[in-house]
């Protein structure tokens, strides 16, 4: 890769690393096993950037990219060894914004949203990033009709899950 190339990635890398934390916070639940998960959703976007056309936006890849990658290893994790309880982890809250019953209201989602299919956490993550269907559509491989259909379904299965 050329030094143009690698200056181009790492600026992009870091004007979107809060897209690759926000999915390593949906597929692990201790530190660890985040930053293994940044590293390789790293490592896998750094492989697949010579190929990057442009055809779509650099976040919109990038979406794409770890999320596939997260994926990928959250399945093998499943046939291996279980991770740690999501009590565990360790939020960086300011501590005049912190409200507990916000904390509290957030660990419940994440608990919920983990419940959920590989595809559907994918799905909710990116609506929850605001993306129009079209996007989430777009990323995803999936029709914009199907996002809507599956986003109904999630909604109402993550009502049954906070709200039993």
């Amino acid at each position: 890769m050329t030094k143009d190339l690698e200056h181009q990635f790492v600026k992009e890398l870091e004007c979107n690393q809060n897209i690759v934390h926000k999915i390593c916070t949906l597929y692990t639940s201790d530190r660890d096993s985040h930053n293994d998960l940044f590293q390789e959703i790293t490592i896998q976007l750094w492989k697949a950037y010579p190929k990057f056309r442009g055809d779509s936006k650099f976040s919109t890849w990038m979406y794409r990219v770890a999320l596939n990658t997260a994926i990928t290893l959250y399945r093998k994790s499943k046939r291996s060894v279980p991770t740690q309880d999501y009590e565990s982890v360790i939020f960086k809250i300011k501590a005049d914004e912190y409200d507990p019953t916000q904390e509290q209201q957030l660990k419940l989602m994440y608990n919920a949203i983990r419940q959920l299919g590989d595809i559907d956490k994918a799905l909710i993550f990116l609506y929850l990033e605001n993306k129009d269907y079209r996007e989430i559509a777009e990323t995803l491989g999936i029709s914009e009709v199907n996002a809507r259909v599956k986003m109904n379904r999630i909604k109402n299965r993550l009502k049954t899950i906070l709200n039993p």
